[in-house]
């Protein structure tokens, strides 16, 4: 102790800033929730292992994929997880339709650096008094960056508290970690065609997509991007994945619109929205196709 207080006080005013503000947890970070009542070392995972590091690289989980995982809850308890109910994947308002706040972060093999963002899960827990033993579907909204093993959903604390019985979500989010089972399952957006965000910052030569609502897989490998006109008509220009389920493209000319867009996703389906990004279009504005997978 003596040691780190010398090395706290020899060090410049700004790293000494830095160093205290790394050392306190930030609202909507998905870390591993340390509820009262946790208790890592008790809980049967039924997975090898034990406690996974974040270079966790086992296989992620493909569609229709079962298993047995540990989740955790972070937020507010009756919240969609992000204070601004966004998170890594880029997607806006979690807490309202479709998502309605039940949606979880993943660690790698379900986050998949970002493909995995928009899947859907079926998850239950049965071990614990307090868990009703119904099936819940959330979808992966967001990165967990300190799994407790190597399938690990740190799910909003409205996702935690349904899988409890009625009247005792307080008592299941008090247990902190859990043993649950899970599935993945095709994403199901009633009513949704595929929507396309164009992210702030977008400009004539510079383009970034958050792409959203997508049944079936729910995930997005790639996105192409085709101009109007006769400098890019009838070309599809790769995109890049920027990070979660945002893909951009740095052009070395003035982007002509209007724009069209083709997704593929985990299975190697294709979807194509014609002109789908307006003549007119602006910064930090949601475009809707009339495309959706079936």
């Amino acid at each position: 102790m003596a040691k780190q207080l010398t090395l706290l006080a020899a060090a410049p005013p700004l790293v000494l800033v830095a160093m205290l503000l790394l050392s306190f947890p930030f609202p909507g970070r998905c870390d591993v929730a340390e509820q009262p009542g946790a208790d890592e070392s008790s809980l049967d995972t039924g997975v090898t292992g034990g406690v996974v590091g974040p270079n966790f690289t086992e296989s992620a989980a493909s569609f229709g994929q079962s298993g047995v995982a540990r989740a955790t809850w972070y937020g507010a308890p009756n919240g969609a997880g992000p204070y601004d109910n966004g998170g890594a994947c880029g997607f806006k308002n979690v807490n309202k339709y479709p998502f309605m706040a039940m949606t979880s972060c993943g660690n790698q093999p379900l986050f998949k650096d970002g493909k995995g963002c928009g899947a859907c899960y079926k998850i239950k827990c049965t071990k614990h008094k307090a868990c009703s033993g119904r099936t819940e579907t959330v979808v992966i909204t967001d990165m967990n960056y300190y799994p407790v093993a190597p399938y690990h959903f740190d799910l909003s604390g409205t996702a935690f508290g349904k899988l409890a019985k009625p009247g005792r979500n307080d008592e299941l989010r008090h247990a902190g970690i859990i043993d649950i089972s899970f599935t993945r399952v095709p994403c199901e957006f009633p009513g949704l065609k595929v929507g396309f965000h164009v992210e702030e910052g977008s400009n004539a030569v510079y383009m970034a997509i958050l792409v959203e609502y997508e049944n079936g897989d729910g995930d997005v490998v790639q996105v192409d991007l085709m101009e109007s006109g006769r400098r890019g008509g009838g070309r599809w220009t790769r995109m890049r994945e920027s990070w979660g389920s945002i893909w951009r493209l740095d052009s070395n000319h003035r982007l002509q619109a209007p724009l069209s867009l083709r997704i593929r996703n985990e299975s190697g389906k294709t979807l194509v929205a014609r002109n789908v990004i307006p003549k007119n279009w602006r910064p930090n504005t949601f475009y809707r196709s009339i495309v959706q997978y079936s």
